[in-house]
């Protein structure tokens, strides 16, 4: 069977818990799973206090809603110039995609 490349779009606070437990449930059951959480919009302000190494390496954030928001990203939290931009290549790219 084919690797599960999914992309979970957390563009609110809501969104952002739900996609968190979405990714921890994925994984349970396939561990080997690509999982990428795009937070964009308001979650951004969560996004960046987040501390969970495991969710951390999973991040996607938008550097239009970082300056937007005059907010810092943690230092290894992939960044793109826009979430919709990355979100479009990436499901060109064969990522499926999940609105949490």
């Amino acid at each position: 069977m084919a690797v599960t490349r999914l992309l979970i779009h957390a563009p609110t606070v809501d969104a952002l818990k739900r996609a968190q437990n979405n990714a921890r449930n994925l994984l349970k059951l396939e561990p080997d799973a690509q999982v990428e959480i795009v937070v964009n919009g308001p979650a951004m302000a969560v996004a960046v206090t987040l501390t969970d190494s495991d969710i951390l390496s999973r991040l996607v954030m938008c550097r239009n809603s970082l300056q937007a928001q005059s907010l810092t990203a943690q230092a290894d939290v992939k960044l793109v110039d826009a979430a919709v931009q990355y979100l479009a290549h990436q499901q060109a790219a064969g990522w499926s995609y999940l609105r949490a």
